[in-house]
């Protein structure tokens, strides 16, 4: 546990702004100090392995952590923007304890009812914010596993969701299905064309 009268840190961040399917997940962290955790850094610079590893420590080392997500249809919505926002207000909400300040990686900050710091690139320079990164990284990798045994055919488990040539391929043959975020261009131009809403799919 963290000493008391300690300043509660939280890092928050977010994971799958960019995808075209799947929720947007938010991590919040709360650091314990007196138990540091080698290896932090942005989730993007570390394998697979190397992330579940770290994931793993900072559940039990942090004094606090909380996962939370927006899902399609509020993305959809409000907005990618607003929507991760969303996700980060939840995720610090549900730490269970109130932090001091939360510093949040970017240039935009949740709505929230304490001091709050956005940080452009804070992912690599913060190390509470670089453990958020991690979990959310971690937490939306499995999330999208599952929605490739849910949605076979789409390639979810390999590409988590991005616009890569093979997921755009098995959009074009599939259609899109209701993982896919329907305010985005590619799966808008499909929907569009199809006329019912939907694609095929391959649910």
């Amino acid at each position: 546990m963290s000493q008391a009268g300690e300043r509660r840190v939280a890092g928050v961040d977010e994971a799958g702004r960019g995808p075209l399917a799947g929720p947007v997940v938010a991590a919040a962290v709360v650091l314990d100090l007196s138990r540091p955790i080698a290896g932090l850094r942005d989730s993007k610079l570390l394998s697979a392995a190397s992330r579940e590893r770290l994931a793993a420590e900072i559940r039990v080392r942090a004094v606090a952590w909380a996962v939370a997500i927006a899902i399609v249809d509020e993305i959809d919505a409000i907005n990618i923007l607003q929507a991760s926002l969303l996700a980060m207000r939840r995720a610090v909400l549900a730490l269970g304890c109130s932090p001091d300040e939360v510093l949040v990686d970017g240039n935009r900050c949740p709505d929230l009812d304490c001091a709050t710091r956005a940080i452009v690139g804070g992912d690599r320079t913060e190390p509470s914010i670089s453990a958020a990164s991690i979990l959310a990284k971690v937490e939306r990798d499995a999330m999208l596993c599952s929605l490739d045994l849910e949605h076979p055919g789409y390639g979810f488990a390999r590409h988590k969701g991005y616009p890569t040539p093979e997921h755009l391929e098995a959009l074009r043959r599939l259609g899109p299905c209701v993982a896919h975020r329907r305010s985005f261009a590619p799966v808008a131009e499909l929907v569009r064309q199809d006329g019912s809403g939907w694609g095929g799919g391959a649910d």
